[in-house]
């Protein structure tokens, strides 16, 4: 992909459904016997195709019309093949946690990529439940699970903020004998208790002292049955925030990204975006199932940065890990240039996402020094086209194509047919609203 610089961004844009929610809506449709559920704005990516690819092999009956699906569930069934879950790892931890509930045996595997991530975070908690996780090597995919109908409720503290592992364990629970809990230290994305509550299961939110620290606990009550309930999925704002920085950064352009999803847990993008001077605005909220939805306004030009933006680390990260690739594109425009710690969940990846954006944003003559746990950028710099490679990651490939519109010279990205993981949609969209 050959990408010239930009002048500016303008236009109004929709983006496909958030990924993190469709996957999750088809996972609970197909819990729903006998039901059918329509999930409208469904995501077009790769990722969220497997979680439905799946879904059939365990005889779930699935229709697909453009952004539309349907989903009649009727029992999950043994699958004749094991599971292709593709270069999801959504998809992989999440059917885990709902196949552990099931008194069959399955295998779970997906692509070299995801053969790669470390599984362990979910192998723990379902044994501990009373199902059977085993890993081909280490703790890595393919997965062999060996279900049990009734798990073991248990109360489980997280050892890492992941919002994947508590979905795991939450949707296990959906089959345990008892209340199940999972207590977060630092909050997640809560995507999987406002869609359990849609489809009508009890879900306990709470706040507590456990150990001279603030923690939240999360609970359900099972065996659980859901309730069939239509859906429509608000616009990823993970995939929004690529054109929002491409607008923030060049001077003169006003975009506006209609019906994003703005889940509390998903906004930290947007007051950082504010901190570190860009004009961002959220317009005519509303909610769509359980989640809160809105127009967001990015009009070009950044401000200085407020004093200490320039520094993300800490409890800031967990709310912008899928973010931090394009924020260290922002970064190079920065006064003071921006720093990132705490991160180190990047490594682990589909790619290693520090190293990624640190060979990339050299190549485009930005000064990066790398740390184990993030990096850090100089800036404001000049950028100048160059050969960049997207490592088989699709944020990667994205965040190098917005570092591209604000590069002198025309710049080349290696690999970028990966967005199709994510957003295939992406370039296409991209061209609609650039003026060059």
């Amino acid at each position: 992909m050959r990408i010239q610089p930009a002048r500016r961004v303008r236009g109004e844009l929709r983006v496909p459904g958030d990924k993190s929610i469709s996957h999750r809506a088809a996972l609970m449709a197909a819990l729903c016997v006998d039901e059918r559920v329509r999930v409208e704005n469904f995501a077009t990516s790769a990722d969220c195709a497997a979680t439905l690819a799946c879904l059939q092999q365990l005889g779930v009956s699935v229709t697909r019309r453009a952004t539309t699906i349907e989903i009649t569930g009727a029992g999950l069934r043994v699958p004749v093949t094991p599971l292709d879950c593709g270069n999801s790892g959504t998809t992989m931890r999440l059917l885990a946690g709902l196949l552990a509930g099931h008194a069959f045996t399955t295998t779970l595997t997906g692509d070299e990529s995801l053969r790669t991530r470390p599984m362990r975070r979910v192998i723990e908690p379902l044994a501990l439940m009373g199902a059977q996780v085993t890993a081909h090597v280490g703790d890595r995919a393919p997965l062999v699970v060996v279900g049990r109908q009734p798990l073991r409720a248990i109360s489980y503290a997280l050892p890492v903020a992941s919002a994947q592992v508590k979905s795991c364990v939450l949707l296990a629970g959906l089959n345990a004998d008892g209340r199940t809990e999972v207590i977060e230290r630092t909050p997640t994305r809560d995507h999987t208790e406002r869609l359990l509550r849609w489809f009508g299961v009890a879900v306990e939110t709470t706040q507590k002292e456990l150990g001279g620290a603030d923690v939240q606990t999360i609970s359900l009550a099972g065996p659980a049955r859901l309730a069939a309930r239509d859906c429509i999925v608000p616009g990823d704002i993970s995939s929004a925030a690529f054109f929002l920085v491409a607008a923030a950064l060049l001077p003169g352009s006003d975009l506006i990204m209609r019906t994003v999803g703005l889940n509390p847990t998903r906004t930290q993008l947007l007051a950082t975006l504010g901190t570190l001077g860009a004009d961002v605005r959220v317009e005519d909220v509303r909610e769509q199932a359980n989640e809160p939805v809105g127009d967001v306004r990015v009009r070009g030009g950044l401000a200085s940065p407020r004093a200490g933006a320039n520094v993300l680390r800490g409890s800031v990260i967990a709310g912008l890990i899928d973010e931090l690739p394009i924020l260290c594109v922002l970064g190079t425009q920065l006064a003071g240039g921006l720093t990132i710690r705490d991160a180190g969940e990047l490594r682990v990846k589909e790619t290693d996402r520090i190293r990624a954006m640190a060979l990339n944003l050299r190549a485009l003559g930005a000064e990066v020094e790398e740390y184990e746990d993030g990096l850090s950028i100089a800036g404001p710099v000049q950028l100048t086209g160059a050969r960049l490679a997207a490592h088989g990651d699709h944020r990667i490939a994205m965040a190098c194509a917005v570092a591209a519109l604000i590069a002198r010279g025309e710049s080349e990205i290696a690999g970028a047919d990966c967005v199709a993981v994510s957003f295939p949609e992406f370039f296409t969209l991209l061209a609609t609203v650039v003026e060059s």
